[in-house]
């Protein structure tokens, strides 16, 4: 079974996601971007399912970033799930290497779909 990471500080969000999810993966979740690495690092997760604005030391650009620049890590798929949603946001996570970009609120199929093809 595929693991997937969803990392967002709003606990009602990965349980939206997580509640769909659990059919057809092994779910993880994560509050902040320090935990969120620990988790990636230790498990591998197929898809990382990622909030850009979270409190705490690390922000999800923060952990995307460290997931697309190492070297084991870097295969591993992001989409960044996100308030975030204007144009220049979307272009700088293409910079920093996000696979897929969803707007909160958000589209569970599209979500769905997107792991499904990946």
């Amino acid at each position: 079974m595929k693991k997937v990471l969803l990392v967002d500080d709003k606990e009602i969000n990965c349980k939206l996601l997580s509640i769909h999810l659990v059919a057809g993966y092994e779910v993880f979740e994560a509050c902040n971007g320090i935990q969120a690495l620990e988790i990636i690092k230790r498990e591998k997760p197929y898809a990382v399912l990622l909030d850009i604005m979270m409190a705490g030391e690390l922000d999800g650009l923060d952990v995307l970033n460290s997931i697309k620049t190492d070297p084991l890590l870097k295969d591993i798929l992001v989409a960044m799930v996100t308030v975030r949603d204007k144009e220049k946001d979307i272009k700088v996570g293409e910079k920093y290497g996000a696979d897929a970009y969803f707007s909160k609120p958000f589209d569970t199929k599209k979500i769905l779909h997107w792991l499904s093809a990946g």
